[in-house]
Formats: C-alpha cells, structure tokens, sequence
C-alpha cells in the first residue's frame, strides 16, 4: 500500500500506540530520520550538485532548445502536480477530480522528489493545523527575535528543517488518501516517479540530439535543473511567505503574499489568502491575480476532469477583511 518509509513510520505508529490512548499525532525514530537524511541528499542536494554542473557546463557547450523545452515542459508538470495535485486538491479538497487527473497529479508532484503524495499531504496538513507555533515543521518565526533569529528561521524552513524532523501520523492527517486506490498506488510507487521523471528528459535529450552530450543535457536541465527550480519555488512559501509580503486579513499564522513570486510558482504565493480561505482552489482571490494553478483548474473543468471547486463569496472575502480592518 504505501512507500517504505510510509510503511516503516506507520509500523513505528502501531507499536507506539497504547490501548486506550489518543493516537498519535507525530513520531520521532533515528531509523525515519536515517530515511530522511538521504531523502535529503538525494533530492535536495543533488539538485543543486546538478545545477552548478549544468551552469558550468554552459561555458563548454551552450544550452539547446530541446534543452530548454525539456526543462520547460518537466517544470511546468512537476510544479502543477504540486500546486493542483499535492497542495490544492490531496491536502485542501478544493474541488473534486477524475481518477486519471488524480493519477496524473499524483504522479507529475512525486517527480518533484518533495515526498510521496500521502506523506506531504500530511505534514502539510499539520503546517495548517499549527501555522507559526510549536511543532510546526518549517515555520521561519520559531528561532529568536532579531536579525539573527529571522536568518536562522529562515535557513530553517528553505532546508534545513527537511534534514531530521517529526513524522506525522498518516492515519491521523491523511485518512482520506488512505481509502484512495488511486493515490495507494501513485504513492507506493514514489520512487519509479522520481526515476522516470529524470530518465524521461534524458532519452529524449540523447535521441533527438543523436549523442551522449544530449542525454546528459536532457538529464541535467529537464531533470536536475527542473528539480532544483521547482524545489526553490516551494521552498519560499515555507520561508520568505511567512517572513515578508503583504497582508490582508487576520490568521493565526504570519504568512504573507508576494505578488511577483506567483507567475513562477504557478499562484503559490498568494500564500496568505490561501491560509486565510484554505479551502479555496484560488489562491489569487481575483481574476485579475496571477494563479496559472487555478487556471488550470478552471480548464480541467471544461473537459469535464474537475468540478466542485471550492472558492470564497465576495461576502465572504470582504468580511474577513473588514475584520482585519
């Protein structure tokens, strides 16, 4: 049913659990944390690793447009499979789709290598349920006052805080995944995703440029490249979304909106009307604000793919403004 380290962690849960007792919300485990180190070297830091040699390697052999249309084409699927797949259809529900789309979603988020789709659904669950307080996971404002203490908040929730950190109980945050047949086996098979999503680029680069030199470029660029740009983009809502920006309405949390960040993270950004109206498949709010997730939602809709979308009245948005007023 579920990846080995999801399986692992749940086994972990079970153990804990005594008779009679509230489950479990999070574990701690020096085996996860082993799992959770090389999930980190693997995905986070050989990205970068990947991006400075696709950088350097631009002085001996300058990027191809089967280059940029891999890395293009590889972003673009990954980051909509985290922004509509992972973050506003798995965690939030904020509208219903079909089990391709899901499988589709499911598939083109694990490629991103931020976690298998139950996992993230989890802990991003409980970054809502504790937005800016202790045991958040990635919160930036948990390290001091200060200059000093904001750098260290914000080191910690870009990176770090994926180094060793509690794992939450799927059973507990992500019940619903649990019951998807779909999402069982998009998730059981995380790590195929992961390989295909740099194995694809690769053979494309190789066959359309007939040499080695493609295939590695294919690598690096709709892969490495891919995945360090995705990564970043994601990031930022864990760091500088909490840290700077603009607000509008009352949360418990101190997350923020950047404007210009949205074009480039699919309307992530708008990252606080998304905690103030978590359910909505709108981040922007508004037409006329940068959201290319919803609308992709919005055209998924039209095929028939998506329906029941979740978005806020104008009564309901204004109230909450005048609140925070």
């Amino acid at each position: 049913m579920l990846n080995r380290g999801d399986q692992i962690a749940h086994q972990m849960f079970q153990q804990a659990q005594l008779p009679g007792q509230p489950r479990q919300k999070v574990i701690d485990s020096p085996h996860l944390h082993k799992m959770q180190r090389m999930h980190f070297f693997l995905f986070d830091v050989l990205p970068i690793l990947g991006t400075a040699c696709a950088i350097v390697l631009l002085f001996f052999h300058p990027i191809t447009t089967v280059d940029l249309t891999l890395f293009f084409v590889f972003w673009t699927l990954s980051g909509l499979g985290i922004s509509i797949g992972y973050h506003r259809l798995f965690t939030h529900r904020s509208f219903k789709a079909s089990a391709p789309v899901r499988a589709a979603l499911g598939i083109f988020g694990s490629m991103a290598g931020q976690g298998g789709v139950i996992s993230w659904t989890a802990m991003h669950r409980r970054h809502h349920e504790l937005g800016d307080q202790e045991g958040d996971l990635h919160s930036p404002n948990l390290h001091g006052s200060g200059f000093s203490g904001k750098i260290k908040g914000f080191i910690h929730a870009h990176f770090t805080w994926m180094v060793a950190h509690p794992y939450p109980n799927v059973v507990h945050y992500a019940p619903d995944l649990l019951k998807d047949r779909v999402m069982i086996w998009v998730n059981r098979h995380y790590y195929t995703w992961i390989i295909l999503g740099l194995l694809i680029p690769t053979v494309i680069g190789g066959l359309v440029s007939q040499s080695w030199m493609g295939a590695l470029t294919g690598f690096l660029w709709g892969g490495m490249v891919r995945m360090f740009i995705v990564e970043q983009g994601i990031f930022a809502l864990n760091s500088l979304c909490h840290l700077i920006g603009r607000r509008r309405f009352v949360t418990d949390d101190q997350s923020t909106n950047i404007s210009w960040l949205a074009p480039f993270i699919f309307g992530e950004s708008w990252h606080h009307n998304h905690h103030a109206f978590p359910g909505s498949a709108s981040f922007g709010l508004a037409w006329y604000r940068i959201d290319p997730g919803y609308w992709v939602i919005r055209l998924l809709a039209l095929f028939g793919q998506a329906w029941d979308i979740k978005v806020p009245t104008k009564e309901q948005i204004e109230r909450r403004e005048i609140r925070s007023a």
